[in-house]
């Protein structure tokens, strides 16, 4: 929960800890440029206070003298010269937050950006909390909710497809959508109580097939974005694919192909693989966590048995499964085991070894199965399974960031709780029942949407979503 007022000036480290060419230090509030007038001296020896706005200028930065190592014996320490910077005020409303921003732009050394912090707070400032940056920008109107949200999303993008989604909801076209559907709800909840009010002059202000027409609009819009969630999810926080089969059919040659690198080790000694291993791979934009696990069997070894218990938990929070089988030889019961097993999940039957004399019949695995043939030791067929993996996980294949998309939990719950409450107001609509009660409902689901922009919200919304974020930012 944010306990500094709004009132006041912030500042804080606007970039990454750590050595830099440049580090940013920004201030926001009514006193941003007084405060850097204190540690700022232009070259041009102008006054900060007087300077355009959105325009860079060169300047030093002085450390006020009660942050200096300087003895003063009883005489009055001067400031000492800390850096050179470049400064730039963004002038109220035409900045970031809404508010008076400065930005000072100075070499990006710990020791620098502390100091200058620092005597920022000396000057006046107060440090900020996580978030509060994007929150006053909020708060002052200049995002929505869904737009704040996007921000961080856009900071946290791990892949090209995710970056995608991230801007486009941050241009605000998930809130254009939410919006549509609740504009419509207000304007239908209107009618529903002026027919409330006026009931005694018998005046129907919207009939029933009008009534019914609005409320199954706005519950198409919300499961359309709905159904939308899986893959939103998916092009936010990657994927987990996770190699499964028996020892020895190449799970951990398959990996090192898919990564280009030897990463598992591979032996002919069937059990080589005894933990689950990790690695990450970009895949046209989308970004997929492969898990490689031990062979599935029957074993009397104790380290064995305790990697194939991970196999099993790894195979369950799978969002693909690979299951690679020998195709120079006949399927076995624990391949079959692990193909219906796997039915009604996505899944890719992988038949490697084609460099080998074939075995494998293809229909005995289950009518529908995807078969992907490969050999892992030359490299035939991998950009196949490549395609399949994304099209199984992505079923708009290369037009998956089309469009709006949610990718956001809290979204996606309030999208579930407008459905209901959609669907509770059709069944009042068939049953003809009082005006009170539908409007409750449909009242109910525009709630439930301006949550998402943020229309609707309370202290407690707030300070989840913005506790995520960095001081800074």
């Amino acid at each position: 929960m944010m306990r500094g007022a709004l009132e006041d000036t912030i500042c804080a480290i606007a970039t990454p800890a750590g050595e830099g060419g440049i580090g940013i230090v920004r201030l926001s509030g009514s006193d941003a440029l007084r405060i850097s007038d204190v540690v700022v001296r232009l070259r041009s020896r102008q006054p900060l206070t007087s300077v355009a706005s959105h325009r860079l200028y060169l300047a030093d930065l002085l450390l006020p003298a009660s942050l200096t190592r300087k003895k003063d014996h009883g005489r009055r320490a001067a400031a000492e010269l800390l850096d050179e910077a470049l400064v730039v005020h963004m002038k109220a409303p035409r900045s970031f937050t809404g508010e008076d921003v400065v930005e000072i732009q100075s070499h990006g050394g710990g020791v620098i950006l502390s100091l200058l912090c620092q005597a920022c707070i000396e000057a006046g400032a107060r440090l900020a909390e996580p978030g509060e940056f994007t929150k006053r920008a909020f708060l002052n109107g200049r995002l929505d909710l869904s737009q704040a949200e996007a921000v961080l999303d856009s900071i946290r993008a791990k892949s090209a497809a995710g970056l995608v989604v991230a801007q486009r909801q941050l241009r605000g076209e998930l809130a254009k959508e939410v919006e549509a559907a609740r504009t419509a709800l207000l304007d239908l909840l209107a009618h529903i109580e002026a027919g409330i009010d006026f009931v005694e002059e018998d005046i129907t202000f919207m009939r029933q097939e009008e009534l019914r027409r609005t409320v199954e609009d706005a519950a198409g819009i919300i499961r359309r974005l709905d159904a939308t969630f899986r893959e939103g999810r998916l092009l936010r926080e990657g994927a987990r694919v996770v190699i499964l089969g028996r020892p020895n059919v190449g799970k951990s040659s398959l990996l090192n192909k898919l990564l280009k690198e030897e990463r598992a080790i591979v032996t002919p000694v069937p059990g080589t693989t005894r933990d689950v291993i990790e690695e990450t791979i970009d895949l046209e934009g989308l970004r997929i966590h492969l898990v490689d696990t031990a062979g599935i069997r029957e074993t009397a070894d104790a380290v064995e048995q305790e990697g194939i218990k991970r196999s099993l938990s790894a195979q369950r929070e799978a969002d693909l499964r690979l299951i690679v089988v020998d195709g120079s030889q006949a399927l076995t019961q624990d391949d079959r085991e692990m193909i219906r097993t796997a039915a009604g999940e996505p899944h890719v039957v992988v038949v490697n070894k084609s460099d080998l004399p074939a075995v494998f019949p293809a229909m005995t695995v289950p009518v529908g199965t995807i078969v992907c043939s490969l050999s892992a030791k030359t490299g035939m067929g991998i950009d196949r399974l490549k395609a399949e993996i994304r099209g199984q996980l992505i079923s708009s294949g290369g037009d998956a960031v089309e469009g709006v998309v949610v990718n956001n939990v809290r979204h996606r719950t309030a999208l579930q709780r407008a459905s209901q409450a959609l669907q509770q107001a059709l069944q009042s609509i068939e049953r003809d029942v009082a005006g009170e009660l539908l409007a409750i409902d449909v009242r109910a689901a525009a709630e439930a949407l301006g949550e998402i922009t943020g229309a609707i919200t309370t202290d407690e919304i707030l300070d989840r979503v913005f506790s995520e974020f960095c001081i800074g930012k």
